[in-house]
């Protein structure tokens, strides 16, 4: 899968921006700073609307503080059509997130949207701790899709 070039501005989606989409946007952010990418932006947001609002999961912050990543209080917000348009790429965490994204995305933006997983070459979904209770697991996923990401990053500059 072809990670767009020149990234500027990420953006992970999930079901309620609590768990799942705001763990890559914090892992992301330290994969970043530890290699010295000052330039690229990234930020996460819900699908739908349970959450809104709501800080990080304590499942999420749990997995967060045990691998010394840092975070800030954040509330949950919903993405909109529109909005999209302000990112070069939107990374769901799996098939329903997808679903929503081609409901809500403009034609033209559809070219920004991503699977998590299908940027390490899997075509499986990151499941949501929601359900598993397994903040680990999540975490496994997110980090590799994360490192994907910087790894064409650093690709794409050299």
């Amino acid at each position: 899968m072809n990670i767009p070039e020149n990234l500027r501005k990420i953006l992970f989606v999930c079901h309620g921006n609590i768990c799942r989409s705001p763990m890559a946007e914090f892992v992301m952010k330290d994969l970043l700073a530890k290699a010295g990418i000052t330039d690229v932006s990234v930020e996460s947001a819900a699908l739908r609307t349970d959450e809104i609002g709501n800080d990080i999961h304590y499942g999420t912050r749990g997995i967060l503080v045990k691998y010394g990543i840092p975070f800030v209080r954040r509330a949950a917000w919903q993405l909109t059509a529109a909005k999209v348009s302000e990112y070069d790429m939107v990374v769901g965490m799996d098939a329903y997130n997808i679903a929503d994204l081609k409901r809500l995305v403009y034609p033209e933006d559809m070219g920004k949207v991503f699977k998590m997983l299908e940027l390490t070459g899997s075509s499986r979904d990151v499941a949501d701790p929601w359900f598993t209770g397994n903040f680990e697991a999540i975490y496994e996923d997110v980090l590799a899709g994360c490192t994907a990401i910087l790894e064409s990053i650093i690709k794409d500059r050299s």
